[in-house]
């Protein structure tokens, strides 16, 4: 199958989907680089020592979707959790800065905010510091979430689950989500990971990367024949009605569900130079969503995510999707 998306088709799909609302529900994350010189070695310990030159803060996890949903000019409302404590702080400065609402971020006092530091000497990452606790949300933060999600609902076009494993997507709340999602009829994506995998069943478009297939499945997935092996059943045990299974470098694969029988789409990535592949799963949620938010059939919506993540990979750093890189690719 040959499908071609010219950049006018994709300038009338974005222009549908501007401002329209795309709920993003899971772990939120902030990113900071500290960024310095190494020239000695501590006279207390055998480790470098770094003086320190600046410090850059950017969005992580879920947060990094909805700051590709707000590129491509949709509007993201976020849905997380964050502590209270200093990183918090800049945590909101950052989602401010960017122009992305705060209305669905929530504090918990018992956990830091999730948070990952990074070293960076001599364009060498020298060193990550992560701070962050994992227990399950509490039943009284899962339920103002709930709650939250119930009185919005009708104002998003779709609800994306970005799950890190962090506790915030607890099996309850996944499963209330997805029950006023179908009550409502309002599409549901999901970025998964392995603990909650298969608490996402019934669901309109499931995402998984070829190494989250391969741990849940308990088998090697390299080749074509291995990748519709594995979609085949995810889709089946999943119950989801498209799965698109992401392979790095050799593309995407798209499972379709269509009168009971699985239909394929194999596509080939898109990336003329990979520098890195950070965040290129966040940008082909994203731009999934938004793309049929504008209208756009699944199957051109996925092709566009290709095009996208590639984009994306060319550079170095986690950078969202913005229209205009997406439309001009087309162009060329």
């Amino acid at each position: 199958m040959t499908i071609h998306i010219s950049s006018s088709r994709l300038g009338a799909i974005l222009s549908k989907s501007k401002n329209k609302k795309i709920a993003v529900i899971g772990d939120v994350m902030l990113d900071k680089y500290v960024y310095g010189d190494i020239s000695r070695i501590s006279p207390e310990a055998p480790v470098p020592v770094i003086d320190t030159k600046k410090t850059e803060y950017k969005l992580g996890g879920a947060a990094n979707v909805a700051n590709n949903i707000k590129a491509l000019e949709a509007e993201p409302i976020l849905i997380g959790v964050i502590g209270h404590d200093n990183d918090s702080k800049d945590y909101i400065k950052v989602m401010k800065s960017l122009k992305l609402s705060t209305i669905g971020i929530f504090r918990d006092k018992s956990r830091p905010t999730t948070a990952k530091t990074r070293v960076i000497s001599h364009s060498q990452h020298v060193l990550r510091v992560d701070s962050e606790k994992k227990h399950d949300l509490s039943n009284d933060l899962r339920n103002k979430i709930l709650a939250f999600v119930k009185s919005n609902l009708k104002n998003f076009e779709a609800v994306i689950f970005q799950d890190y494993n962090k506790g915030v997507l607890t099996k309850e709340l996944i499963t209330g989500i997805i029950t006023l999602c179908r009550k409502a009829k309002k599409p549901v994506y999901v970025d998964p990971k392995f603990t909650n995998f298969f608490e996402y069943r019934d669901v309109t478009i499931f995402k998984p990367n070829r190494k989250e297939v391969s741990d849940i499945l308990a088998m090697t997935v390299d080749g074509d024949q291995s990748a519709v092996e594995a979609g085949r059943k995810l889709i089946d045990r999943l119950n989801c009605e498209y799965l698109v299974l992401t392979r790095g470098e050799k593309g995407m694969m798209l499972f379709d569900k269509e009168n009971g029988k699985t239909v394929m789409l194999n596509i080939p990535t898109k990336a003329r130079r990979v520098a890195d592949v950070s965040g290129a799963g966040d940008t082909v949620i994203s731009t999934i969503a938004v793309a049929i938010a504008g209208g756009a059939t699944i199957t051109e919506a996925v092709l566009l995510a290709n095009q996208a993540a590639g984009i994306v990979c060319e550079e170095v750093g986690i950078i969202p999707i913005y229209k205009k890189a997406l439309i001009d690719s087309l162009k060329n």
